[in-house]
C-alpha cells in the first residue's frame, strides 16, 4: 500500500454539495490541496452511486488522489476505489476486509476510545474520529468529543487519524495540534461560493511547521 497524505480529505458528500456538481467540486478541491476524497451518497440508488463513482474515481486518479467510498463496500469493490470507510453500524471490518482485500484501505468511524481500539484491533487502516465539533452536516450526530476527546483517543491508538465535525480553516490547526494526522471537512469546502480557494486556506491551516 502506498504512504498516504492523510492531511486533508473531502468527504464529497453529494446530498451536502446542493446544487454543485460533485465531481467538478472534487476537481476544485483536488487543484486547492486535498490530499484524499471520500464519496458519500446516502440517498442514491445503487446503480446512481455506481456511475458516479466511477466518474469521480477517474477525477482523483488523473492526480493520484487516493479515492475512498463511504459505507458501500459494493460499491468500492465494483469501481475498484482504494478503500472504503464504514461506519458503526455498516458491514463489520472483517467481512469488509474479505471481499477487499489487504491492499484495500479500509477506515472506521469511531466517537469512543473502546470503539477506536476495537476497530484498530480488528484491523483498519485508519480511523475517523468525531465529531470533533458540533456539525450540522448529519442528522445522526453523535456527542462531539472536542479536543480532549481526540488527544485521548490520540494517547492510545497508533493508526492515522483523520478529524471529523465541525471542523474549518479556523480550528484546523488545533486539531491537528491535538494529535490528528487529518481533518476531513464537508461543508467547509462544498458549501463555499469558492471551493479552489476554501479548499487553499484548509490545506494551509493543516501545515505544521516543519511538516506538509
Amino acid at each position: 500500500m502506498k504512504k498516504i497524505d492523510w492531511k486533508l480529505c473531502l468527504v464529497a458528500d453529494v446530498e451536502a454539495a446542493g446544487g454543485k456538481y460533485i465531481v467538478s467540486a472534487i476537481e476544485k478541491a483536488i487543484q486547492g490541496g486535498i490530499s484524499l476524497v471520500q464519496l458519500r451518497a446516502k440517498k442514491l440508488k445503487t446503480h446512481e452511486f455506481f456511475e458516479l463513482s466511477l466518474k469521480a474515481r477517474e477525477a482523483a486518479k488523473k492526480k493520484d488522489i487516493p479515492f475512498i467510498i463511504n459505507d458501500r463496500v459494493d460499491i468500492a469493490f465494483s469501481c475498484d476505489a482504494d478503500g472504503v470507510h464504514l461506519g458503526q453500524d455498516d458491514l463489520p471490518l472483517s467481512f469488509a476486509r474479505k471481499i477487499l482485500g489487504k491492499k484495500k484501505l479500509i477506515g472506521v468511524s469511531v466517537n469512543t476510545l473502546k470503539e477506536a481500539e476495537e476497530a484498530e484491533h480488528r484491523g483498519a487502516d485508519y480511523l475517523g474520529v468525531g465529531p470533533i465539533f458540533f456539525t450540522q452536516t448529519k442528522k445522526d450526530i453523535r456527542p462531539p468529543i472536542g479536543l480532549e476527546g481526540l488527544r485521548d483517543i490520540r494517547k492510545r491508538i497508533d493508526l492515522p487519524i483523520l478529524a471529523i465535525g465541525g471542523v474549518n480553516a479556523g480550528n484546523a490547526r488545533e486539531i491537528i495540534e491535538a494529535g490528528a494526522d487529518g481533518v476531513a471537512v464537508v461543508s467547509a469546502i462544498l458549501s463555499s461560493e469558492n471551493i479552489k480557494k476554501a479548499t487553499r486556506e484548509l490545506a494551509e491551516a493543516v501545515k505544521i511547521k516543519g511538516k506538509i
